[in-house]
């Protein structure tokens, strides 16, 4: 598990000394999600971190209608249920759900809470995860505002490029359907029809079923510029 942890550099246990990381990985267990099964329940009892290994996962939120709205793509060595870390017992603000068969390393709150005691740099950790997020949410309103459906949307493909893309003969494959980017990019579904028919008979990207090929995030960002 250390060497895999240390191959990935997970922010949240970025410049931990080495007997501090020790520690902190002794605290947690190790635990296989099936592909499409429940991390983390939104409105539940916030009780678990979890620390992504392999595989893929996604937060999302239900709307009142029973709609789901997908908010953070979670790439290995990334982490999910922060609000664990809090000092008084909450409930998780979103769901999370394994997209792949995942490994995560998981800790219990009351252990989060002992060791952040010992170890305040992962306390540190999730406040800048956590403004990162903050700064994310940002961009995506200032986007929404001043931001083409075509600038959104080419700007959504490379940033899931850059965090869950694998390279083949092509480009760079994501696994992502027209659904998830339309509610990433705030624009309808035809849009996205629209916006992918155009950039592949350009040359820019392949669609096929669930997934598209992307030749190159800097050319698609420049061709909607």
């Amino acid at each position: 598990m250390a060497a895999l942890v240390g191959k990935l550099s997970p922010r949240l246990l970025d410049g931990l000394a080495p007997d501090d990381l020790i520690r902190v990985l002794k605290g947690a267990t190790s635990q296989r999600f099936p592909r499409h099964s429940l991390i983390a329940h939104e409105g539940y009892p916030a009780d678990k971190l979890f620390l992504l290994l392999d595989g893929l996962a996604r937060t999302f939120t239900t709307t009142p209608k029973g709609e789901k709205i997908v908010l953070l793509w979670i790439p290995p060595g990334e982490a999910s249920g922060g609000r664990a870390l809090l000092s008084q017992p909450t409930n998780y603000l979103l769901s999370t759900e394994a997209i792949t068969d995942s490994t995560a390393i998981v800790w219990e709150r009351q252990v989060l809470l002992s060791l952040s005691k010992q170890c305040p740099r992962l306390i540190e950790n999730a406040l800048l995860i956590a403004s990162d997020y903050l700064a994310a949410y940002r961009d995506f309103h200032v986007a929404a505002s001043y931001d083409s459906a075509g600038q959104r949307v080419a700007q959504v493909l490379s940033n899931l490029a850059h965090k869950m893309g694998r390279e083949e003969l092509g480009g760079i494959a994501i696994e992502v359907t027209n659904e998830e980017l339309a509610n990433e990019a705030n624009v309808s579904i035809f849009t996205i029809s629209r916006l992918m028919s155009e950039w592949q008979q350009k040359g820019l990207l392949e669609k096929r079923r669930g997934r598209v090929v992307l030749g190159s995030a800097k050319e698609l960002l420049q061709s909607t510029r």
